[in-house]
């Protein structure tokens, strides 16, 4: 894995023409171009406010505690960063497929393809964050919030999920190649996780409910439910996930990229007679 890593750090050049011609490619058909990074994910937000901002204000306020007051906020944070996951899970599924003829002309390391998928994605989720960071000012400013040492937690919450979503796209990439129905499967698998991941409700609305304890474990060994925490605990402390499901998260991140690398590995000679 070692070696892999120097091969990819000295394809870096590649790595990032390779994302700017995503990017350019993506949007060169559209009229509001990148803007649709954060249309997408505001409209989004807007839905969910009203469900459970308005409609079922009650029982958000109920477990959103103080928090409630500037749930959009909370709402926003988690979308933008879920749209980043589900974008870049998506279209690394198809990473190796749609580019075959590319990936058997190239000489560079043929990770570079699925984990250039992520980082556009990334690249997408950090355009936003300017409209994020206004938000909380907003917020800040009405004494809703306060900035202090819990915007550390942003960097750490990139990370982790940055480890997390590398590792299953060299996963996914290498067996969609040779099981095709993967790319159908993860559209659904997508759509449960949004809703199996603390992204518009607190963790405490699933920790406080009346389901057995071996479900509440199960729920918790996802490690994007670390994550998310993660990223509330940005604008709101008391989320920051406690040591157990902060270990869980970070070791289980680190397992999915050792055996996404090396599962992509052993597969990549199948993966390239099959292209």
């Amino acid at each position: 894995m070692t070696t892999g890593v120097a091969a990819l750090w000295s394809a870096r050049n590649s790595l990032r023409i390779l994302v700017k011609r995503d990017l350019a490619v993506k949007y060169q058909q559209s009229v509001l171009g990148y803007f649709w990074s954060l249309i997408e994910p505001l409209g989004m937000g807007l839905i969910y406010w009203f469900v459970f901002g308005v409609l079922y204000s009650g029982a958000t306020r109920r477990h959103l505690g103080d928090a409630a007051g500037s749930y959009p906020l909370f709402l926003i944070t988690g979308i933008f960063a879920w749209m980043w996951a589900s974008s870049a899970l998506n279209e690394a599924t198809n990473a190796l497929t749609g580019q075959a003829r590319l990936i058997t002309t190239m000489n560079v390391p043929r990770q570079v393809f699925p984990i250039g998928r992520v980082t556009g994605r990334f690249a997408e989720y950090a355009a936003g964050l300017p409209i994020l960071l206004g938000i909380a000012a907003i917020y800040a400013w009405h004494g809703k919030i306060r900035f202090g040492w819990s915007l550390l937690a942003l960097p750490l919450a990139v990370a982790v999920q940055l480890v997390l979503l590398v590792g299953i796209a060299l996963l996914l990439s290498a067996f969609n190649v040779l099981m095709r129905d993967i790319e159908r499967f993860m559209r659904l698998i997508i759509r449960l996780l949004f809703y199996a991941t603390p992204i518009i409700y607190p963790l405490s609305l699933v920790r406080e409910s009346g389901m057995p304890t071996w479900v509440k474990v199960a729920y918790e060994l996802n490690p994007l439910v670390g994550i998310f925490q993660l990223h509330h605990s940005i604008w709101y402390p008391d989320e920051f996930p406690d040591a157990w499901l902060l270990a869980t998260t970070v070791l289980g991140s680190l397992l999915v990229l050792a055996a996404g690398w090396w599962a992509f590995g052993r597969l990549e000679p199948a993966v390239l007679k099959e292209l």
